[in-house]
């Protein structure tokens, strides 16, 4: 554990480093992190005030609570690995990865985490910023937040997970473009990103209740806007440890399956 732990601070370090050399990119990709749920509240503002002032029980203010929160859930929640996994196949350089006395996922948290490390006090800034603007209502309580911290690290680890296993798909075929977006696009819809998901068409909820994606991004934010009952919370924190637990499993026997079958020339 302490090998371990000495590999992620060097890690971090590392990827702290190489961040702040990029700063060009990380800014833009954080204009773009921002940029998403902003252009969701303005929509579903208007929808909003169109429809009388409400809509699914989101008043304007609520859908400015839910599209603020989103955009502080999504930042510590998400990963890049599947865009990037293709290009360290096709390219030959996860060769070099696999010499390493420790598993290639070690790597890939530590610069996930280094990167939100850096960009978190921006988005925190943002989102304080469209709060002074759009004025949301808030509910949350001190229990809210109790559960909400650790609901937030399931999530993070859950994602993660699922997309790191996801992004084994890159061992198998050359079409993983194509794979890429059919997840996105179904964690889009089905994750609560768009619209919250009780504003979804009851057989999408129905789909949403027993995929990841509401797991992971959803659920963070209903919990933390206090809209669940205490039931609700700890079946939802039940169901992100189930996809805890299966995402592990499937990802170490994809794992195995997927060394065997990897080849490379150079790098």
């Amino acid at each position: 554990m302490k090998g371990l732990s000495d590999v992620y601070l060097q890690q971090l370090k590392t990827s702290l480093a190489a961040m702040l050399q990029y700063r060009a990119s990380l800014v833009i990709w954080l204009i773009g992190n921002i940029l998403e749920p902003l252009i969701y509240l303005v929509v579903w503002s208007t929808v909003s005030r169109s429809s009388g002032g409400s809509v699914g029980g989101f008043a304007e203010k609520d859908f400015a609570a839910y599209y603020i929160a989103l955009l502080l859930v999504n930042q510590v929640t998400y990963t890049w690995v599947m865009y990037e996994f293709d290009y360290r196949v096709r390219q030959g350089t996860f060769s070099s990865a696999l010499l390493h006395p420790v598993h290639p996922i070690h790597s890939d948290i530590a610069d996930n985490i280094s990167s939100k490390v850096v960009s978190f006090p921006f988005v925190l800034a943002a989102a304080a910023a469209l709060s002074a603007i759009f004025h949301p209502a808030f509910r949350t309580t001190a229990v809210t937040v109790a559960f909400f911290i650790p609901a937030l690290a399931l999530a993070f680890l859950v994602r993660f997970l699922v997309e790191w296993t996801a992004a084994l798909a890159a061992f198998w075929t050359t079409r993983v473009n194509a794979i890429n977006q059919i997840y996105f696009i179904s964690a889009l819809f089905l994750s609560g990103q768009i619209a919250p998901l009780s504003l979804l068409p009851p057989p999408l909820r129905v789909v949403a209740m027993f995929l990841p994606f509401r797991w992971t991004i959803g659920f963070p934010i209903e919990l933390i806007l206090g809209r669940l009952t205490r039931a609700q919370i700890l079946t939802g924190l039940a169901v992100q440890v189930v996809w805890l637990l299966a995402a592990l499993a499937l990802l170490r026997i994809l794992w195995r399956a997927s060394v065997r079958k990897y080849s490379a020339v150079g790098a």
